[in-house]
């Protein structure tokens, strides 16, 4: 029976880590050389880029981006230059580390950083998607607001942000979904709360203010018929027609003036004195 010399094994074990360590070492030193050279190449970009995008005022973007009301909040002023100066910089680093990882040959480094690297398009398109998408929903919630108070609805701000916030979620969710997430859970929950939310606000809001929606309506006959500096008598009200609006028809009657609801003006009887 042949008994393994002790001494003959660990000489092996002992010259197979010592070339391991003279293979590995150089290769070693190598990586953390290029990926040195990465940072700087990378901080030296992040700079010039940075500039460049200042000078051509980019950063106005930025600004108008933070006199949104959510971003406001947020107390974290955005400046675009910076951002997209320090996105670049991310991913020439990402690059050369997949350099490296490649150079010392450890596969998991090397899929951890294919992976991050894959997904920096997808989150820089993700990006793009929510600042636009804010733009638009700070936009549709100027519109209503103005057109509200053209109507006389005092509501209007609620219903401006309320606006926002269902155009602002599904940017939101739609930014996710590029980012390559599943997001189908969540839009159905959204499509539930958002169904039952509408039919509730529409069928109070639509209750509480029958009376202003009938006075609108009534403005598109009643427009027609008056006009500034007219005397009227309307029932026992007579005076002076100074403004007619969308709700209402003010008189001047004497020291004093009348606003009477355009309603009631055609259940009243109506004379044009002049």
């Amino acid at each position: 029976m042949n008994v393994p010399n002790l001494q003959e094994i660990l000489s092996e074990i002992a010259k197979n880590l010592i070339n391991q360590m003279i293979d590995f070492v150089p290769r070693f030193v190598s990586a953390v050389v290029i990926f040195v050279i990465g940072l700087i190449i990378a901080g030296i970009i992040r700079k010039v880029i940075k500039g460049l995008l200042a000078k051509v005022g980019i950063d106005k973007i930025g600004d108008k981006l933070n006199e949104i009301d959510i971003v406001k909040n947020l107390n974290t002023p955005i400046k675009i230059s910076s951002l997209i100066a320090q996105v670049i910089h991310f991913f020439i680093v990402l690059i050369f580390a997949m350099a490296t990882a490649q150079m010392l040959n450890i596969k998991v480094l090397i899929d951890l950083v294919s992976g991050i690297t894959l997904l920096i398009p997808k989150l820089i398109v993700s990006a793009v998607i929510l600042v636009a998408g804010l733009f638009i929903a700070e936009a549709l919630k100027k519109v209503v607001i103005s057109i509200c108070l053209s109507f006389n609805i005092s509501a209007g701000r609620i219903l401006g942000s309320i606006v926002f916030a269902f155009f602002l979620t599904i940017t939101i969710i739609n930014a996710l979904s590029q980012a390559g997430l599943n997001t189908q859970l969540l839009e159905s929950s959204f499509n539930l709360i958002i169904g039952g939310v509408i039919f509730s606000f529409a069928a109070g809001y639509g209750f509480a203010s029958r009376d202003i929606l009938a006075n609108i309506l009534s403005s598109f006959y009643a427009k027609n018929k008056f006009k500034i500096g007219q005397n009227v008598r309307i029932d026992d009200t007579e005076g002076r027609v100074i403004s007619v609006d969308s709700t209402a028809i003010t008189l001047q009657t004497g020291e004093s003036t009348t606003m009477i609801p355009l309603q009631l003006v055609q259940q009243r009887k109506v004379e044009i004195l002049q």
